[in-house]
């Protein structure tokens, strides 16, 4: 398994994410996650991230602050591509990033997933990913427009592994992973493709915990292979954000007011126990046997070593009970997660 910390560093925050954050307080979140971790810091990003600015900034910062290849380690999620912006904003995930200057297309395939895999070195200014994988693989294939051109977008999916592969085979890359907010394709890739890790977005959360998912997971660490559980704030909505998954929560709509009856009932029952509903979300996202680490995002330099320290706080089984109690979480808090 891939040695990593409990906490890594999402990066989609450098890409404007929700918000457009200034430069040199980007360059101060990134000398915060340094300067704050005890082991080797991990920072997750990706060419979707405001279509590679993320990157950009990254890499940016690293030359910055004189950051050695050796002294970090990077995964770069692979597939989406840099493209100039036509419109007013781009075309992927609109009203999500802010202030963009280019826009970003899918491209999964062998020469896609090598074209992403290069354009992000260059975006990196020199610095390259241990980490890769295959990024949204769920929507490149929930845009087939009938059930054959989903088949021949899964074969593209395969053959874009088959280059992670030969990146692997020749030194470049050390780690082969998939990124997916459908669990389901995870699943399935990992019956066809070697993987060393992967990273599940929004699934495992105290909001969404599906059993089957917690036994998949069990199956990948028999396997070996690093979970990384990540989004474990359902895109911020679990500590009040209003932004469920990465989509705007509309107080009126019926799935919008079920959101928000359970929020308040936990922020109820984390506040009679004096808890926070970030560590409680985190704390959650750990208990899994299978999960070696938590991907924590943050705008903000001063909450650095506040996320690595929600893994401090105490939390008892009766807090799980409780929950349990109140339908807020549905699974056995009497044995390990």
């Amino acid at each position: 398994m891939i040695n990593l910390p409990n906490i890594i560093f999402g990066t989609s925050a450098l890409g404007n994410l929700y918000t457009t954050i200034e430069e040199h307080i980007k360059h101060q979140i990134v000398a915060s996650c340094i300067n704050n971790s005890k082991d080797i810091p991990v920072f997750d990003s990706a060419g979707k991230y405001g279509a590679g600015l993320a990157l950009e900034v990254l890499g940016r910062s690293f030359k910055a602050l004189g950051v050695k290849q050796d002294q970090i380690l990077i995964s770069n999620k692979l597939g989406w591509y840099r493209v100039p912006l036509e419109g007013n904003e781009p075309t992927f995930e609109k009203g999500v990033w802010k202030d963009l200057k280019y826009d970003a297309i899918q491209k999964i395939s062998y020469e896609g997933i090598l074209a992403c895999f290069y354009q992000g070195n260059d975006l990196l200014q020199g610095y390259t990913p241990q980490m890769v994988s295959v990024h949204d693989p769920d929507e490149f294939l929930k845009a087939a427009a009938s059930i054959k051109e989903e088949e021949q977008r899964f074969k593209k999916i395969l053959q874009a592994y088959q280059a992670l592969a030969e990146l692997k085979a020749q030194g470049q890359v050390k780690y082969i992973g998939v990124g997916a907010k459908n669990w389901r394709i995870i699943e399935k890739i990992s019956q066809f493709v070697k993987l060393d890790w992967v990273m599940i977005a929004n699934s495992l959360t105290l909001h969404s915990h599906p059993k089957q998912l917690i036994n998949f997971i069990n199956t990948l660490t028999e396997k070996g292979i690093s979970v990384v559980n990540s989004a474990v704030f359902n895109g911020g909505f679990l500590i009040g954000s209003d932004y469920y998954n990465y989509a705007y929560v509309d107080k009126e709509s019926a799935e919008g007011k079920e959101l928000h009856v359970w929020r308040e009932e936990f922020f109820k029952q984390c506040g009679e126990q004096g808890i926070s509903p970030a560590a409680a979300c985190v704390h959650f996202g750990l208990q899994f046997k299978g999960v070696k680490s938590i991907a924590l995002n943050t705008s903000k330099p001063e909450h650095v070593e506040r996320n690595l320290s929600l893994t401090k706080e105490k939390i008892g089984v009766e807090f799980w009970k409780r929950l349990n109690e109140k339908g807020l979480i549905k699974i056995d808090v009497s044995a390990p997660f």
